[in-house]
């Protein structure tokens, strides 16, 4: 497919799914109710909607399934939704060997952390359910394609499960498509080789939704496992309607990660159930604290809840 080629089909699905968006009267257009009596803004294709869709899914080799909380045990099922992730450059070895064993301790799907701490990361975790998860071309994504791709296998190679790389966010802005699909197609490539999973950061603040549109087509193009929203640097981080829209753009098949600005159960809940199957956050021990609460609170007679300041 020429570069040309590559535009034109953006341009058009970008257009059509602009489209059902608008026709839909807004993002979400999903909108329903869950078994629990809650608001779903997802796509109708969790355990609770679809579940002979999803057993459909299992048996074609999926090993996660997005579903809306509340169909097992809160605290247990949130927890495999979470990397907990810490990036920040002053992190030190003591807060990277904290994060493990939380990680560990919660049952966490990832940890996610800068690729200096890669090979700790692998040998604290080697005897645990736990991945390790990593950036790449991070936090900008103006890093060379060929380097990025080198850095997916070197990070592979120290222990790395899952990658999670930075999209050329000027070259997508610039419409150089071609650049972008070649760029996420590197990594994505690099992590199927290897064995690995692949993340496409999107940093979704700094684009229009029509950049949002292309940018999650452009990764399902270049065979990306997941889109995500935000780096958790840039200047917003994940919202719902982001989730939304990158979800119907995926579709089912693809993973959508939501992160930056997590910090509360209701965000993380909120999110689920706009569509992500996998949340980045550093906050994930204050997030589990309070969905345990929440199963405790929902446990509860009414009458008890009210005692305790409902």
């Amino acid at each position: 497919m020429t570069s040309l080629d590559t535009e034109r089909l953006i341009e058009t699905i970008t257009r059509e799914v602009l489209t059902i968006l608008r026709q839909g009267g807004g993002l979400a257009t999903g909108i329903g109710t869950c078994a629990d009596g809650s608001v779903c803004v997802s796509c109708g294709l969790c355990v609770v909607k679809s579940p002979d869709g999803v057993q459909q899914v299992v048996a074609a080799g999926a090993d996660r399934i997005g579903a809306s909380l509340g169909v097992a045990d809160v605290a247990q099922q949130l927890a495999r939704f979470i990397d907990h992730t810490i990036l920040k450059a002053e992190a030190t070895e003591s807060q990277v060997r904290q994060l493990c064993a939380e990680a560990a301790q919660y049952s966490f799907a990832a940890v996610c952390v800068n690729p200096t701490w890669v090979h700790l990361c692998a040998e604290l975790l080697c005897n645990t359910p736990v991945k390790v998860c990593t950036v790449v071309g991070f936090p900008l994504g103006a890093t060379l394609p060929e380097v990025k791709a080198y850095e997916t296998r070197r990070c592979i190679r120290l222990g790395a499960d899952e990658i999670d790389m930075v999209i050329n966010v000027g070259a997508l802005k610039s419409g150089d498509y071609a650049l972008v699909e070649r760029d996420i197609a590197g990594v994505a490539a690099a992590c199927r080789e290897e064995g690995a999973h692949s993340k496409v950061i999107i940093e979704a603040a700094l684009l229009t939704d029509e950049e949002k549109i292309q940018a999650c087509t452009l990764s399902k193009s270049a065979g990306a496992d997941f889109v995500k929203t935000s780096t958790g640097f840039g200047p917003g981080g994940a919202t719902v309607d982001d989730v939304a829209l990158m979800r119907r753009v995926v579709g089912p098949a693809m993973g959508v990660k939501a992160a930056g600005g997590i910090r509360s159960f209701q965000d993380a809940e909120g999110l689920v159930r706009a569509g992500a199957t996998r949340i980045g956050a550093s906050a994930s021990v204050r997030i589990m604290q309070e969905a345990a609460g929440a199963k405790v609170a929902a446990d509860q007679p009414r009458a008890a809840r009210a005692s305790v300041g409902e």
